[in-house]
């Protein structure tokens, strides 16, 4: 019965043990496609390289192909405020163009807790009839009204939602373009996720003109003339007056860099420039440097700081691509020679899709009004090429955006998690040995925690959390696949260690060594024994009854998938990971509250979160039931009579007759330190107390 009931539990550890990351955010069936689109349209089968749905009409004795539809969170999966993702039902034509734009879920706090969903729902609704083509801006400023055309839309934005709308129309074009350059031959019909990337692991020390020379900069110097030529025998001539008084002043003086290569940022900017622009980036992520003088400006006059740019455009393919102002102070290296010229740095972000290895075009929009009350605007460009050099890109090998992509470009951080694994499989197989010396296994344990900390929680991202579990099954019971499990890899290396732990070792691996927030609680507590802050133990019985509060919540939580996802989202912020790890406590501020609350609470009552209040520990406490080992050694006096063990151990989980509560072991091995200690364990001592002998020295008698 014993080995049956292990077996069942080990079946339900690998079921819940897949799911190393939430799903995506996909949740279209093609039975609900067809529901929305009804005859004369016919929903195809979801293509098997790309999340998206073919949609045909019958004309005549053809079917037609109308378009393609698609969701934003499974193309462009970029996180809002809350670190979930919008996603939208996005339909375009074959020519590339809107047909319609619906939001299906969004978690931004001004749309759900502040101006409610009216104002977005109409901002995503004017994205029909405009074409990926044109250079959408989003337009804050409805007192400067202006007018689309072929190469240019504007769409009217949300007031104080200006940042989530900008997150939203980024999801929206870059999902767009994706379908568009791999299903309708945009850009030649290159394939988005097989573009270059530039390499980090080149430098060239090099100065201004070597960088211009080799076109890593480039420059564009325009007089007042040069710009006036432009307008000639248009409506838009002589309506410059400066320009006209001043021909030979220098109208803009633009030297454009690709920043994020680091023989170029490094170069132009000074070395703390360019630790605080590589910083504000994300992995595959790229930056454009704008530097000029002249009485025309990159930023303009209203221009809002951390807003996409319109004075500025790119395009790669014939394609607009956005660029976001990063609102960055950077300085200047004293090479560059320019004391006196705005500095604007630009983000592409990844999912753009701007493969680094294609040549780029970037233009710079003039813009002259003739009229006072209703102005009519007449607009010329300046055409920038800039294309990097070889040598600084790698080209694109396969598909870079699938797993086996994903896991490539993470080789170095994964290798540096199987060590650091592998050093602690030995540690812990060898507990008694490295056990033996309690000031070396206190460095040990504390060096190990401020890795899982900076490493594997803010660093690599690598927190596991009860979003996995409801993650997983969400998309069970919506009858999706788990093929997005793969691609986080950092997850799903740590959950094969920590179902390997849970058969060999039980709960307490993951929740003792591996959990980042675990770890600052950890420390936390460490640190308010040393401040001698007063430590709070609590009475048996009522240290036993809160630590069943964590199974309750653990069970409210998983029967949530059972009925609506929004449920279920509000009670995963129970835990403070998000807060506290993923988003480093830049959130709105009710939840760093709660998140910092529950760090000072461990100031008193050792993590206290962990042991009460965890319904990711209490999942794992389930799960190592199926534990083989009684790990921890224990001798016949262990409990009666000495309780040494039992009082020093923090997390409560000793019994009074000495055994050991493996659901509540965290395995700090403290425990293990007092066993193999024979100045701290009681009956040790004892024994090696009776085990003295003293000898008997003959008498020297004297002659």
């Amino acid at each position: 019965m014993r080995i049956l009931f292990k077996l069942v539990f080990t079946m339900l550890a690998l079921l819940l043990t897949a799911a190393p990351a939430p799903a995506l955010a996909g949740v279209m069936t093609h039975d609900e496609l067809v529901r929305r689109f009804p005859a004369p349209l016919i929903v195809g089968q979801k293509d098997a390289e790309l999340a998206a749905w073919p949609l045909f009409k019958q004309n005549a004795t053809a079917t037609e192909l109308v378009g393609y539809v698609f969701e934003s969170a499974d193309l462009a999966p970029i996180p809002g405020f809350s670190g979930v993702p919008p996603n939208m039902l996005v339909t375009i034509d074959t020519k590339g163009g809107f047909l319609d734009v619906a939001m299906l879920s969004q978690h931004e706090p001004v749309f759900l807790d502040g101006l409610g969903e009216g104002p977005l729902l109409q901002f995503v609704k004017q994205y029909q009839g405009l074409s990926l083509k044109q250079s959408i801006s989003i337009e804050t400023n409805t007192k400067r009204a202006r007018h689309p055309d072929a190469a240019h839309a504007y769409i009217d934005g949300v007031s104080k939602a200006t940042a989530s709308v900008r997150i939203i129309n980024q999801s929206v074009l870059a999902a767009a373009l994706k379908v568009a350059r791999k299903k309708l031959g945009f850009a030649a019909g290159r394939d988005p996720d097989m573009i270059a990337r530039v390499r980090q692991d080149v430098f060239d020390s090099r100065s201004t003109e070597q960088l211009l020379a080799d076109g890593l900069v480039t420059h564009l110097r325009v007089s007042n003339r040069d710009v006036e030529k432009l307008f000639a025998g248009s409506p838009g001539a002589g309506l410059d007056a400066q320009a006209l008084q001043r021909p030979d002043e220098v109208f803009i003086d633009l030297y454009l860099a690709y920043a994020s290569v680091p023989s170029v940022g490094r170069n132009l900017l000074t070395a703390r420039g360019w630790t605080k622009l590589k910083g504000r980036l994300d992995d595959g992520d790229h930056a454009m440097l704008v530097m000029s003088t002249g009485r025309h400006s990159i930023v303009g006059e209203e221009f809002v700081r951390g807003s996409v740019s319109d004075r500025l455009l790119l395009k790669q393919d014939g394609l607009p691509i956005d660029m976001r102002d990063l609102d960055l102070e950077l300085a200047l290296a004293d090479s560059l020679h320019l004391p006196d010229a705005s500095v604007t740095a630009l983000r592409i972000i990844s999912q753009a899709g701007l493969d680094p290895g294609s040549p780029m075009e970037f233009s710079l929009p003039i813009t002259r009004s003739k009229g006072i009350v209703y102005p009519e605007r007449f607009t010329r460009e300046l055409k920038i090429a800039y294309r990097l050099p070889a040598r600084f890109y790698l080209a694109g090998e396969g598909n870079n955006k699938s797993w086996q992509g994903v896991w490539g470009s993470r080789r170095d951080e994964l290798l540096v998690l199987g060590v650091a694994l592998a050093v602690l499989a030995l540690a812990l197989a060898m507990q008694r040995r490295l056990s033996a010396n309690g000031r070396r296994f206190a460095w040990f344990r504390a060096g190990f925690l401020a890795f899982t900390l900076v490493f594997v929680g803010y660093s690599a991202q690598g927190q596991l959390s009860i979003v996995n579990l409801t993650g997983v099954a969400q998309a069970l019971l919506a009858g999706r696949g788990l093929e997005f499990l793969l691609f986080d890899p950092m997850t799903v290396v740590l959950w094969l260690f920590v179902a390997l732990s849970l058969l060999l070792w039980g709960r307490g691996t993951f929740c003792g060594w591996l959990c980042p927030f675990g770890a600052l609680q950890e420390l936390t507590g460490k640190l308010a024994q040393w401040l001698r802050i007063p430590q709070l133990k609590l009475r048996g019985v009522t240290d036993a009854r809160l630590k069943m509060l964590k199974y309750v919540l653990l069970a409210l939580i998983m029967a949530s998938t059972l009925f609506q996802t929004e449920l279920t989202d509000k009670l995963v912020e129970l835990e403070p990971f998000k807060t506290a790890i993923t988003l480093n406590f830049v959130r709105s501020w009710p939840y760093v509250a709660y998140a910092v609350g529950l760090l000072l609470a461990s100031s008193f009552v050792y993590k206290f979160f962990c042991r009460y209040l965890c319904p990711f520990g209490a999942a794992l406490a389930l799960l190592g039931r199926v534990r083989l080992l009684d790990w921890i050694p224990r001798r016949s006096e262990c409990g009666t009579p000495c309780q040494t063990c039992r009082h020093r151990c923090d997390y409560q989980a000793i019994k009074p007759d000495g055994k050991v509560v493996y659901e509540e072991c965290f395995q700090c091995l403290d425990c293990v330190v007092i066993y193999e200690s024979d100045e701290k364990c009681a009956p040790l001592m004892l024994e090696l107390k009776r085990s003295r002998t003293i000898p008997i020295m003959p008498v020297q008698r004297s002659s």
